[in-house]
Formats: C-alpha cells, sequence, structure tokens
C-alpha cells in the first residue's frame, strides 16, 4: 500500500473517532437517565407520575436529537458543477471572466480575481469554499464540524442549527432532573451542565451569524465584492436571513425537514447593486437572479477559448 493511500485512511478513521465519542455519550446519558435515574432511583418511591413524565419529555428530547444529528451527518454539502478545465494556463484569468458574465455571481478574491478551485476545476459560488478535509468544494460552507466528521454548509445548516438547540434543551431537561446521590446520576448532572455551557455558547454565536446572513468564514474574513470587502454584503435584514436557513413556513422550522430557500446572495445583489455602480469597476459580476442567468458556463466559442467542458 502505497504511503499516501496508507496516511489517506488512517485520516479517515481519525475522522470518525469524535463521532464515536458523541455517539458514546448519547449512549451513555440514555442508561445513566433512564435505567439509574428513572428506573432504579425514583420508580417506586412514590413519584410513579413524575417518573412516567419523566421519561415521555425525556425521550421526546432525544429521538429530536438523534433524528436532526442524523439529518446533520448524511446531509452533504459538496454540490455538483460542470468542471471548468483551463488548458491554457496564462489566459486563465481572461477565460474565467468570460465564464463568470453568465454567473450570478457578486464577490471575487483579495487579489480582485475570479474565485476559482484549482482541485474541483470550477468557478466558486458566493459564500462557497474548498474543504480540504472532505476534498470538495461546499456550498455556503460554514465550518468543517468533526463531532459529525461532515462540513456544515447550505443543505445542513439548519439541521445543524436544530442539533444545537435540542442538545441544549436536552443537556438543560438531564441536569434540572438530577438530584439523586449516586455516581451515574452525579457524574451525567456535570457532563449535561458542561455540555450545557458550551452548546448555549455555539448557538448564540450561530444565531447572530444567521441574522447577519453569513458564515464562520466570511465572519473571520469579509468576502470581497467589486467595491471592497464588505462583512455586511449579503445582509438581508434579520428576518429574511432568517427565513434563508428556515424557510418561509414556520410549521417546518422546529422539524427535521429541510426547508432552506438558498444562500441569499441573488437577493442581496439587489441591496449591492447601486455601491456597484458607484463604483465605476467594470469586473464582470452580474446582478440578476438565478433563473435569469444562462446554464452554461460559456458561449459557443468556448472550445476556441481553449476550455473543455465535460459533458456539455
Amino acid at each position: 500500500m502505497a504511503p499516501w493511500t496508507l496516511s489517506r485512511c488512517c485520516h479517515c478513521v481519525m475522522g470518525w473517532v469524535p463521532v464515536l465519542f458523541i455517539t458514546f455519550v448519547v449512549i451513555w446519558s440514555y442508561y445513566a437517565y433512564v435505567v439509574e435515574l428513572c428506573v432504579l432511583t425514583i420508580f417506586g418511591n412514590e413519584e410513579n407520575g413524575k417518573t412516567v413524565f419523566n421519561l415521555v419529555a425525556f425521550h421526546l428530547f432525544f429521538f429530536n436529537v438523534c433524528m436532526v444529528l442524523l439529518d446533520d451527518n448524511f446531509h452533504i454539502s459538496c454540490f455538483p458543477l460542470q468542471r471548468i478545465l483551463l488548458v491554457h494556463q496564462e489566459r486563465q484569468q481572461e477565460i474565467l471572466r468570460r465564464a463568470a458574465r453568465a454567473l450570478p455571481i457578486c464577490t471575487m478574491s483579495v487579489s480582485k480575481t475570479i474565485r476559482y478551485c484549482e482541485k474541483c476545476q470550477l468557478i466558486k459560488p458566493d459564500l462557497a469554499h474548498h474543504c480540504s478535509t472532505c476534498d470538495s468544494c461546499i456550498l455556503k460552507m460554514d465550518h468543517h464540524c468533526p463531532w459529525v466528521n461532515n462540513c456544515v454548509g447550505f443543505s445542513n445548516y439548519k439541521f445543524f442549527l436544530l442539533f444545537l438547540l435540542y442538545s441544549l434543551l436536552y443537556c438543560l431537561f438531564v441536569a434540572a432532573n438530577n438530584t439523586r446521590a449516586k455516581f451515574h446520576v452525579l457524574f451525567l448532572f456535570f457532563v449535561s451542565a458542561m455540555f450545557f455551557i458550551s452548546v448555549l455558547l455555539l448557538f448564540s454565536y450561530h444565531c447572530w451569524l444567521v441574522g447577519k446572513n453569513r458564515t464562520t468564514i466570511e465572519s473571520f474574513c469579509a468576502p470581497t465584492f467589486s467595491y471592497g470587502p464588505d462583512g455586511n454584503g449579503f445582509s438581508l435584514g434579520y428576518n429574511k436571513s432568517w427565513r434563508q436557513v428556515f424557510g418561509d413556513e414556520k410549521k417546518y422550522w422546529l422539524l427535521s425537514i429541510f426547508s432552506s430557500l438558498g444562500m441569499g446572495p441573488e437577493q442581496a445583489s439587489v441591496t449591492n447593486q447601486n455601491e456597484y455602480a458607484r463604483s465605476g469597476s467594470n469586473q464582470p459580476f452580474p446582478f440578476k437572479p438565478l433563473s435569469e442567468s444562462k446554464t452554461l458556463l460559456l458561449d459557443k466559442n468556448r472550445a476556441e477559448e481553449g476550455i473543455v467542458i465535460p459533458g456539455v
């Protein structure tokens, strides 16, 4: 086996260690609460009604945590796009500028060039980034989460937030019901309290990001538009930004059902159009909705420009 193959296999195996750890903690918390606390400690001490109520409420929280955790992990955020193979590297930016005219792209690199992924061989949509762990470009990438061994992006950001919310309520419920002096029960109290504080901070931060229609990456490095870097370039206001992730139907907000509307750049581009016009820039970044954009990346002369697009 080649060294790089062995290294990649070890990397893949190690990537699942945090997932197994979280799975173990969840299973152990189930045993500690249901068996040690409810069955062996509370049940039979004239508190049967309270025990039944606690068990029903616990299983509701437990079920929701497991469901959103599975959805968060199995919704892959990578996106299939036609690849642009740049044959003439010295003409790369000229070719990419031609291709970008047909795409609803608002941002560029810090060096004022078209955002292009050399590994995936495609023009990056706004807010998309290449994940070295997943080895793929991720649409509206927020971060790579080691606890689920998956990238958090457009397709699973809602499930990630729901996972944080239900984990927060789960930890709070378990900690509030732990008053009995047994090893498993006391240890469960400290673990749930610790996780509650950690998840509360993380959940609060991501709620702030949702209100700004911003990802973790863009919060540290503002996206660059034709008029310069702008951390609020995709902000639609708190209400509209929130609906970008959770959708218009409020009845689906707390359910483990995909209901996200979109990334937001096509709506935000209308807000940024005046700044773009005042800048006087001739950068080929159109401001038009996705529905009005062309489906092909290049015009009929793409072959003459030294570009190969498989499948077209």
